[in-house]
């Protein structure tokens, strides 16, 4: 469902204009005055972003002072361990920091 953007040739507005498919007969009009005589512009756009790519964004460098206050770092910071010394991670460590990355409270601390 795209929306594409239109600058009136006799007033200079822009108009949005919403399209329920791609294939949509479109017949383009200014918003603001009416006029048929608008041309397509280039619109800015939005990305998705995966729930890892939102954590990568706010990740910082563990030697930060503010490393520790996002509850992700903590939690990567322990899997790393784990990894980094061929350690199997118990099933509750895994819980816990499963349920932080959702939201939830570990069991056992209340917040």
């Amino acid at each position: 469902m795209p929306i594409y953007e239109y600058r009136c040739r006799q007033c200079q507005q822009i108009s949005s204009i919403f399209v329920r498919s791609i294939s949509s007969p479109l017949a383009p009009s200014c918003q603001s005055c009416g006029s048929e005589e608008v041309e397509r512009r280039m619109s800015t756009f939005a990305m998705g972003k995966t729930t890892g790519d939102v954590h990568n964004a706010h990740s910082m460098d563990s030697s930060s002072r503010d490393y520790y206050s996002d509850p992700r770092n903590i939690g990567r910071h322990v899997e790393e361990s784990f990894a980094r010394h061929g350690v199997d991670m118990p099933a509750s460590v895994r819980e816990s920091i499963d349920s932080a990355r959702s939201g939830e409270a570990p069991k056992g601390l209340d917040l």
